[in-house]
Order: C-alpha cells, then sequence, then structure tokens
C-alpha cells in the first residue's frame, strides 16, 4: 500500500489529571508506533473552550499528531478512540503536498517570521 502523510486532532475530556493526559497520549503514540507509522510531530494546544458542549462538557485538552503510514493505520487508530472513554472527540484528514510543506513550514516558525517581514516593510 501507498504511504500517505496523516493529521489527526483528538480532544480529551477535561477531567483529567496531567499525568492522565500524557498517558492518553503515550497511549495512542504507542498504537502508532506499533502499526508502522512514523510519528513526524506531536502538539500539545492545552485546554480550551469547545465551541458547543460534547457530553456535557464546555471544555477540552486538543492535540495534535502529524505521521505517516499506509491507510490500514487509519482505521486501527480512529478504532482504539472510539474504545477509550476519554477521547471526547477526534479528526483524521490525509495531508496532501501543499498541507505537507505548510505543516513543515508552520513546525519551523517560518510563518510568523513572514508575517513580521510584511508589517516591517509596511511601516
Amino acid at each position: 500500500m501507498e504511504v500517505r502523510n496523516y493529521e489527526t486532532v483528538f480532544i480529551l475530556t477535561p477531567v483529567l489529571n496531567e499525568s492522565q493526559v500524557q498517558e492518553t497520549v503515550e497511549k495512542f503514540s504507542q498504537v502508532l508506533k506499533e502499526n508502522s507509522a512514523d510519528i513526524i510531530n506531536t502538539e500539545a494546544w492545552g485546554l480550551k473552550k469547545l465551541a458547543y458542549p460534547i457530553q456535557k462538557k464546555n471544555t477540552g485538552y486538543y492535540f495534535l499528531v502529524e505521521f505517516t503510514g499506509t491507510g490500514n493505520i487509519v482505521d486501527t487508530l480512529e478504532l482504539a478512540f472510539r474504545r477509550d472513554e476519554r477521547i471526547i472527540r477526534f479528526l483524521t484528514t490525509v495531508l496532501d503536498k501543499h498541507a505537507v510543506a505548510y505543516g513543515e513550514r508552520r513546525r519551523k516558525g517560518e510563518m510568523n517570521q513572514q508575517k513580521a517581514k510584511q508589517s516591517e516593510a509596511v511601516a
């Protein structure tokens, strides 16, 4: 099968403490590694307010994981998400070449530098 780039964002329930949050993130990272996926980037976006209540909760811990793997890895990962009651929402998308390039620039911090240069040129 073809190796593709994926990005998944998942929201954890806000009632977890910091060690439980890290344990949950490690669990899903391990699921990816066991299924021969390469994790490119993991970002913790922190506790954020939800747009609407989910399971009677108004906030949640957001996490982003970028990885590469074959198509069946997504099914395995999403099955693990569905089985875990600590996950209140998740979304996995396939990244095209433009999204991969954007992600690389974002990780390097080039996105904010371009905005700063534009504002300096205007001033």
